[in-house]
């Protein structure tokens, strides 16, 4: 093997040996898996181990987690839920970046640092990892909770300052302005690229994930899904705003797509990968020599930070009309430095604002911050001793329910108008492209999803549902799905239509509560009507109806455990209602045990 397939090999070995071995030590000792990342970056990182030089390399790549991470995130709300946020996101968002950037910029000052450095720091401090944060409230399940819906609201309007925060540092520089575009031109590339993500986000992207759904490649949608993804971020990266911001928008403007669950599917799995990467190399970036040099000023303004950043925002969330309890959660999530201020800080050195040793003391501040902040939930009963449960708020995704059907044919479509008219909250998908166009025409909301893949029927919410519906045509699937939802999701009710009696066996086999033979209950009616029409009483009609249907479920029964006695009493059942049986009642019971004929038929002969 040559050296540079070595090299090659290398990287991602030690990378995800690392990850594998650091994460399931720290969960195991209440660490979480963010400091288990971290304490991984640091050990592999330049200043322990130097399995890598530069984290900066790894860093590059890795941010694509965050910007994935906001994707996913931007697919559980849609544009009314962004608007309805709009006082959280720019009064709550606004007061707290201006507020804490202005105190957070005193604690320098006090050090003796420059005013235009200090402001440049203090505003850096202000920002919190929308990463961090995320992961935080996805681990604890609060991320659609009161609380984790406002200090999201806050890292919103975190990221729509970084231009203008960028803008600061190049007008604060001691440097000779260097000659560049004029501030209209970039102004018109930002109008420019938020126009391009929302019109394509909802013009676009529904057709083409359309037509290659009706291809059938698999594949090719995890590419396009990646596409969007990858695509959004560099059309705002072109125009001087972040990553993050433009795979949000995307997904805000994909949330009422027919193909969200899908796509949320289809990019979970990189989602996850790359946000352990990026944690890692953040580890990475842990300059533990500027630690020993100045550990004591770093641990002030570490602690500075987080109890100025926590008040600050406690006081704004009480300001605001919250809680006591909501505003101390959001006050400890948001007590955390991000990773914006490596790059603003950056841009610090270079614009002449601030000085080298001064930008590597915030960096250890800041990392340090996002390592301890996974802890500080711990100090919640002290800060907050009450067992109060926070008051529900609408979940920010509207396409989960008490009820999931999977498949929308003609039996799927009877079961959600029974359940609509009734009320009930539920989540439609459906691999037809063709039915879910038909049933968009008219007025049903069904999504593009393939219901024998767990990560579908998870973003599907199967994991929330009371009561899961599979009414698909292809009875092969459907025992797969039923199989799958009944191991995954043991606390849903699996309900399922079946084709006939051997897949309704079939279904038995694999656990489902309740199952329908699609024709079954249609024919006993006709029956019923029959009888009715021949001047049988009402009374004695149903009770027939009753004793047909109890027969076959015991009938079906004995078939299930697919003994001899099964097909004995399929037999003899059946010639009770005639003399001989047929060919298909042969067949069936042959089906079910190959002796079942001969046995049946020497107790016939017996009793002649």
């Amino acid at each position: 093997m040559s050296d540079s397939a070595a090299l090659f090999l290398e990287t991602p070995l030690v990378l995800l040996g690392a990850a594998v071995l650091a994460v399931p030590i720290a969960k195991r000792l209440g660490l979480g898996s963010v400091v288990g990342y971290l304490i991984a970056g640091v050990l592999i990182g330049p200043q322990v181990l130097a399995f890598f030089k530069d984290a900066g390399s790894v860093l590059s790549i890795a941010e694509l987690g965050i910007v994935m991470f906001l994707f996913l995130i931007g697919l559980e709300m849609n544009p009314s839920r962004v608007w309805s946020m709009r006082r959280d996101i720019f009064g709550l968002g606004s007061t707290q970046m201006l507020v804490t950037g202005l105190v957070c910029a005193c604690v320098p000052l006090l050090f003796g640092r420059p005013v235009a450095a200090s402001l440049v720091a203090g505003f850096g401090l202000a920002i919190t990892s929308t990463a961090i944060m995320m992961q935080i409230l996805s681990e604890r399940g609060e991320v659609a909770s009161p609380h984790g819906q406002r200090a999201f609201a806050v890292s919103i309007f975190q990221d729509l300052m970084i231009v203008p925060l960028l803008a600061m540092v190049a007008f604060l520089s001691p440097l000779p302005a260097q000659a560049g575009e004029v501030w209209w031109i970039g102004a018109l590339k930002i109008i420019v690229a938020l126009a391009a993500v929302i019109i394509a986000g909802r013009y676009l992207l529904n057709p083409m994930f359309r037509l290659l759904a009706k291809a059938g490649a698999r594949e090719i949608m995890t590419a396009a899904a990646l596409l969007v993804v990858i695509g959004s971020a560099a059309i705002m990266v072109a125009a001087g705003l972040s990553m993050a911001m433009g795979a949000f928008l995307a997904g805000v403007f994909l949330a009422e797509s027919n193909f969200r669950h899908e796509l949320e599917a289809d990019i979970e799995p990189f989602r996850g990968i790359l946000m352990g990467l990026f944690f890692l190399s953040v580890g990475m970036t842990v300059d533990l020599a500027v630690i020993m040099d100045g550990w004591w000023r770093i641990l002030i303004g570490l602690a500075a930070l987080i109890l100025l950043k926590g008040m600050v925002m406690y006081a704004l969330m009480r300001l605001f009309g919250h809680d006591h309890h909501q505003s101390v959660k959001v006050g400890l999530l948001i007590a955390q430095g991000g990773e914006f201020g490596f790059v603003l800080n950056a841009a610090a050195v270079a614009a002449g604002v601030m000085t080298a040793e001064h930008a590597s003391v915030l960096v250890a501040i800041v990392v340090l911050s996002m390592a301890v902040n996974p802890f500080l939930f711990r100090l919640l009963p002290i800060l907050s001793p009450t067992t109060e449960r926070e008051a529900p708020v609408e979940d920010f995704s509207d396409a989960r329910g008490e009820a999931l059907v999977i498949g929308f044919g003609r039996f799927g479509q009877v079961v959600s108008q029974v359940l609509r008219t009734t009320g009930v909250k539920m989540t439609i998908i459906d691999n037809d492209v063709e039915m879910i166009e038909t049933a968009g025409r008219f007025g049903s909301k069904v999504y593009y999803g393939d219901g024998s893949r767990l990560d579908v029927l998870r973003a599907a919410g199967a994991g929330e549902a009371e009561v899961i519906v599979v009414a698909v045509d292809d009875r092969a699937a459907a025992v797969k799905i039923v199989e799958l939802v009944k191991s995954e999701f043991p606390v849903a009710k699996v309900f399922a239509r079946a084709y006939d009696r051997q897949h309704a066996i079939a279904l038995l086999n694999v656990g489902v509560d309740l199952h329908m033979r699609e024709t079954f209950e249609s024919a006993l009616e006709m029956g019923r009507r029959t009888i009715d029409a021949l001047g049988v009483d009402d009374l004695e009609a149903q009770d027939i109806i009753v004793d047909v249907r109890e027969r076959d479920l015991k009938r079906l029964a004995l078939q299930q455990a697919g003994g001899i006695a099964a097909g004995r009493d399929l037999i003899t059942t059946k010639r009770a209602l005639r003399p001989e049986p047929l060919e298909a009642d042969k067949r069936q019971a042959i089906a079910i045990n190959p002796d079942a004929i001969k046995v049946a038929e020497a107790a016939r002969d017996s009793d002649r």
